[in-house]
């Protein structure tokens, strides 16, 4: 059996200067030019004209992550430990954001408490107490100089920060997105002037902050939607949501259309997070997998998941290389994957309840997560 596999690289036919794709014979590989390659495969394997793109991909084999990593090397041993634990919430956290400056975090509590802390001293530089309990999201402005939160109340909520003494922030707020239920996430595009908020009425939306005037709407899940993440371009024009309709959709920014759908998950995405190039994206799930899509191949490429992991996942992101994916889960750890391995590296504990939140730090030196113990830890 001759197939292609989905990757180039540098003929071991014609020995000719060509540019080259890897073929794999029974599986071994070879370096074949393209000339090659057309002559190596066998009717059976060919495209015929007017088949789709669908028709001509199933003709060829194409692999999961793990199956094209086989020669990775394996990571070496990989220890990481709580370094700071933020203690203030009377209740479940929810939500954490980090701050551009990779060193403030905001989070948001079912007690109705939004707080930013400085997660070098642990001390807390802001605090505001929102008109609902249950405020499941919060987002820090690219500046720094705002943050976004929301909730039971339907709406997201704007707060400039200043650093006077006294100041009454809720005085400063501005209501700018209103959906017709719970706000469930939100996220500042590359810009303070436009806001993502997801929520449980089925809808994304893109919003501006200065007029609060609906910019685009997004339609097309049949829940609750429960998360969003903006892709990581500077120029990204593109997101990804996901909901209790067990669907991962991404979405244009400026047609308001699903681009592309993904459906193998079987039970609600908690969490969707775009791996730092932007070519795909993992999510986790209450099915208690966390699973990765490749957008070029329009697939699903890998799953990461154990027999004896039984609880659902409930918050993920990876590492500034991308080669880790952490994951918290509902049995209060934090998992950690090797994405071309497919394999666990490590367990991390120290939670007594529920993660319900992770984010690794903009300069991918730490990452910190909340739980429903009330407290917020930075491992590194």
């Amino acid at each position: 059996q001759t197939f292609l596999a989905i990757v180039f690289g540098p003929c071991d036919k014609c020995s000719k200067e060509k540019p080259l794709r890897p073929v794999y014979i029974k599986s071994e590989q070879l370096s074949y030019c393209s000339l090659c390659v057309e002559m190596g495969i066998t009717p059976k394997h060919r495209d015929l004209p007017g088949q789709s793109f669908h028709e001509r991909l199933s003709n060829h084999q194409l692999f999961a992550v793990h199956q094209v990593a086989e020669r990775v090397e394996a990571l070496g041993q990989f220890v990481m430990k709580t370094r700071r634990t933020l203690k203030g919430h009377g209740n479940k956290v929810l939500c954490m954001d980090w701050c551009k400056d990779k060193r403030r975090i905001v989070s948001s509590s079912q007690d109705g408490k939004v707080i930013v802390w400085d997660s070098f001293t642990t001390n807390k530089e802001h605090a505001v107490t929102m008109p609902c309990t249950w405020v499941m999201a919060c987002a820090y402005a690219p500046s720094g100089c705002a943050i976004a939160c929301g909730g039971l109340d339907n709406k997201c909520s704007v707060y400039p920060l200043t650093f006077e003494k006294n100041e009454n922030m809720a005085a400063k707020k501005k209501s700018v997105a209103m959906h017709t239920n719970y706000l469930s996430a939100c996220s500042f595009t590359n810009s303070d002037m436009q806001i993502l908020t997801a929520s449980g009425d089925g809808t994304c939306a893109l919003w501006d902050v200065e007029s609060g005037q609906l910019l685009q709407s997004f339609h097309g899940h049949g829940a609750d939607v429960l998360c969003l993440d903006l892709a990581p371009s500077e120029t990204g024009n593109t997101f990804v949501s996901g909901g209790c309709d067990k669907k991962a959709m991404v979405w244009d920014m400026r047609s308001g259309q699903c681009i592309q759908s993904f459906e193998t998950h079987d039970s609600d995405i908690n969490s969707v997070r775009y791996y730092p190039s932007g070519d795909a994206f993992a999510s986790g799930s209450d099915d208690a997998t966390c699973r990765l899509y490749d957008l070029r191949a329009d697939r699903e490429v890998a799953i990461y998941s154990k027999e004896s992991i039984i609880f659902g996942a409930s918050s993920v992101d990876f590492s500034l290389s991308g080669r880790l994916l952490f994951a918290g889960y509902n049995d209060y750890t934090i998992n950690v994957w090797d994405v071309l391995k497919g394999s666990r590296v490590s367990i991390l504990f120290g939670h007594e309840n529920r993660v319900s939140t992770l984010r690794v730090s903009p300069d991918g030196t730490a990452f910190c997560s909340g739980s429903w113990d009330h407290t917020l830890r930075v491992s590194a």
